[in-house]
């Protein structure tokens, strides 16, 4: 939903943390979310440790809304959808986010989210897909060879996912009830 990103930029950076270097970590550093790679592909430059430890929201914010809201068409899904799929986006891909979604509303799953994607997905109960998400979301993270040490994190942060995004159609309708009957 349009005005969502905000919102779900600072549930995702309450996810995501600081700094850290995980050595079992595929990602390798991070900061804010944001391995090094990404960011040196976003500046186009290399980066070193320091100037990964001094990222700030406000330097990642325009990389996130670009590489990940935009890319998984974040402001035209509905309430708590774009949430849950913006979450695993920058968990785990786009591609795979977008993919997941586009199996759920029975689209072709290209992995990139475009008009077919969103009008099946609008059609149906935005519960019922965050759900769906939430399952598959789940199950990949189950199957990977890292979830031993990261797992419990993981499912947390999907549990809370599921919760908040499950919470913004809840508001979102009662919003929308409050405003027919003020109508």
């Amino acid at each position: 939903m349009k005005d969502n990103f905000d919102d779900c930029l600072k549930m995702l950076l309450k996810h995501e943390g600081g700094y850290v270097n995980h050595p079992k970590d595929p990602g390798g550093e991070t900061n804010l979310g944001v391995t090094r790679k990404v960011w040196e592909q976003w500046i186009g430059k290399p980066a070193g440790k320091d100037a990964m430890k001094k990222l700030t929201v406000e330097d990642v914010a325009p990389l996130y809304k670009k590489l990940y809201w935009d890319r998984v068409r974040g402001d035209e899904l509905p309430s708590g959808v774009d949430w849950a799929v913006f979450d695993w986006a920058v968990n785990s891909g786009t591609g795979r986010a977008a993919k997941a979604l586009q199996r759920i509303a029975g689209v072709d799953a290209d992995g990139a989210v475009g008009a077919a994607t969103v009008a099946a997905v609008k059609k149906m109960d935005a519960k019922i897909v965050i759900k769906k998400m939430a399952i598959m979301r789940e199950n990949f993270y189950r199957n990977l060879n890292t979830f031993a040490t990261f797992g419990r994190g993981w499912l947390r942060r999907n549990e809370e996912t599921l919760e908040t995004a499950l919470s913004m159609v809840s508001r979102k309708t009662m919003l929308s009830k409050i405003a027919s009957a003020l109508g």
